[in-house]
């Protein structure tokens, strides 16, 4: 499968396709690309309904210029824990964000969610978070706000004066039931609809059957969600006594 970037023929291809209404699994199948390729392309620019192939072009040729004007500033990149490839783990991190975003994500909580997720610590402070992001101290105070009231992330109190931003499991179950408690509300309300507007009436049936959907998947969804506490806790490990320590990370 061809890697590299995409040419300026192979963006009008992809333009052809969204106009065709074609998926981004087909059009990367007709591209010989790996579909998370063509997402990532199209999301980043404009989405299916605003995508230009003529301004994804320029758009990648200036992100180009301003790369290579911005390394022959910058100290050579610190070398990556546990001997992993710098380019494989930049190449995820932004595919990883593309996904998030697809998800329902802003583009800035994707990026400091996604820089969390893989992240060894499980945790940065804003200050990590805005140098590795190349972003503002108020950029990522308003992202990690909102990662927060999801229940994405937990802020927790460092040395001095900093905040660290953690992700760990029990977050995932968290925001899981936060989900699925307002599942459990958006029930009660269609159910309180439903009696308003009279029982066996066309639209009184349809609010029904939405609570009746909704109340079951969210029954799952909580016996699923505890399931999963409960095995990850009793499966989860510390890393081996002998296991590579990565380098220390700079000070915020």
């Amino acid at each position: 499968m061809p890697g590299g970037r995409l040419s300026q023929q192979e963006r009008q291809q992809i333009a052809v396709g969204l106009a065709d209404g074609l998926a981004y699994a087909e059009i990367a199948r007709r591209l010989d690309r790996p579909t998370s390729t063509v997402t990532r392309e199209v999301m980043r620019n404009g989405g299916p309904t605003g995508y230009r192939p003529d301004l994804a072009q320029r758009a990648t040729e200036q992100r180009t210029r301003r790369r290579r004007t911005a390394a022959t500033r910058e100290r050579e990149p610190s070398p990556q824990p546990y001997g992993r490839d710098p380019e494989a783990v930049a190449e995820f991190e932004e595919r990883l964000t593309t996904v998030l975003m697809m998800s329902g994500l802003a583009k800035m909580p994707a990026r400091v969610l996604g820089r969390l997720y893989i992240t060894d610590e499980a945790s940065l402070t804003a200050g990590e978070l805005a140098r590795h992001l190349q972003v503002s101290p108020a950029s990522i105070s308003k992202a990690t706000t909102y990662l927060e009231g999801l229940s994405l992330v937990r802020r927790e109190r460092a040395e001095g004066r900093r905040d660290r931003y953690v992700v760990d499991n029990e977050l995932f179950y968290q925001s899981t039931i936060a989900s699925a408690r307002a599942n459990d509300l958006l029930v009660e309300t269609t159910r309180q609809g439903a009696a308003i507007l009279g029982a066996n009436t066309p639209a009184a049936i349809r609010l029904e059957n939405i609570a009746r959907f909704l109340d079951f998947v969210s029954e799952s969804t909580h016996r699923a969600a505890e399931q999963a506490r409960e095995i990850l806790r009793a499966t989860s490990a510390p890393a081996p006594a002998d296991a590579p320590k990565p380098p220390p990370s700079d000070p915020a």
